[in-house]
């Protein structure tokens, strides 16, 4: 059995093509085959009704449709939605849909829980467990076209659960899908990959000729305080990630979370300023959501505008967002963690463990 989901649409379309031949089918089913895994998803073979019933069968003998469980769901009041998704080993991962306005983006995991232990992210304080395979990241979108009435995203953002550069090997094909129209067809400059600077992977990306995006999770813009909250810098050094930024023909988004008494005066700001300036990079400056990290303070709303009119009274543009689904466990990692606790606790009580 082939995981057609794993492969590139090049990749896909050969196996089908050496598949149908060898049943000695009409080259016209590839036109008809090949759309069922992305373009226009089937949950199963036996819902593309428009091949014969035992073409249908033998596809789902030799290409089995891959699928992620939806353990949980819960939608905000400002329409943002966070989906759990059980992994065929036990594993859970999230998802977080976005809506604004016209565009739908969602943000995806690329491991199971993270070993880079940042200080305000729920999924850093629980650890790594693995990497996701190609279909368990690409996985995450298709489930949500399949999902009835529920149009494509229109945007991707790796900012889920994991430093997608840390598992480069499944990230790249899965850009390929993401981006060709033989598979989800969204535009490259509307798939962005997030990462802490992992500079041999970050050259990779760099290479590729596709539009996409970067954002750097900066956080702190000097090297002793960047320590203090992402254990990365240590092998990691700042100069060295923002000289790496260079290879980049795209604009880079710096991603700074504002974390209260810690990375928010307006010396960082200025600091910061002296970092992003001359790369013309953008600012997004973010909420800390308090489920993330409940030991942290966010930033007060005075102080954060403070901070984005220091940045831009210094030349470099900047945007305050807010924060989305406040009201769920929208935080990265988040959801996981306490349906995880639950059941821990229930099965505690149920073996009458105190």
């Amino acid at each position: 059995m082939t995981e057609l989901l794993g492969l590139t649409p090049d990749a896909a379309r050969a196996a089908v093509v050496e598949w149908l031949a060898a049943r000695g089918e009409p080259e016209y089913r590839l036109r008809q085959v090949l759309p069922r895994l992305w373009q226009r998803p089937v949950a199963t073979w036996a819902d593309a009704t428009e091949l014969p019933a035992a073409l249908r069968t033998a596809l789902a003998d030799a290409f089995p449709l891959f699928r992620l469980t939806l353990a949980t769901r819960q939608v905000s009041s400002d329409g943002t939605e966070k989906f759990l998704w059980t992994l065929a080993d036990g594993e859970a991962i999230e998802s977080v849909l976005i809506p604004e306005g016209k565009r739908r983006t969602l943000c995806i995991s690329s491991q199971a829980g993270c070993a880079l232990g940042c200080v305000f992210c729920a999924t850093g304080r629980m650890g790594f467990r693995r990497n996701l395979s190609v279909a368990e990241i690409a996985g995450q979108v298709r489930e949500l076209v399949l999902a009835a009435g529920t149009p494509k995203p229109t945007n991707v953002v790796f900012m889920g659960m994991g430093e997608p550069l840390l598992n480069w090997e499944a990230v790249d094909p899965t850009l390929t899908i993401l981006n060709q129209p033989d598979g989800f067809g969204i535009g490259a400059r509307h798939i962005t990959v997030s990462t802490v600077g992992i500079l041999p992977s970050l050259a990779k990306l760099a290479r590729r000729p596709e539009q996409f995006r970067l954002a750097l999770s900066l956080h702190a813009p000097t090297e002793t305080l960047r320590r203090d909250l992402m254990p990365i810098e240590k092998k990691y050094k700042l100069p060295e990630v923002m000289e790496a930024l260079k290879q980049f023909r795209r604009r880079v988004t710096l991603e700074y979370v504002l974390i209260g008494g810690k990375n928010d005066s307006l010396e960082n700001a200025d600091q910061l300023a002296a970092l992003a300036q001359p790369i013309g990079a953008l600012v997004n400056l973010l909420p800390l959501h308090p489920g993330g990290a409940p030991d942290l303070t966010p930033t007060g709303r005075a102080r954060m505008i403070a901070f984005e009119r220091r940045l831009k009274s210094r030349s470099v543009e900047a945007v305050l967002r807010r924060s989305r689904g406040l009201d769920i466990s929208a935080a990265c990692g988040q959801l996981r963690v306490e349906v995880l606790s639950r059941r821990k606790v229930g099965a505690q009580e149920h073996a009458g463990v105190e």
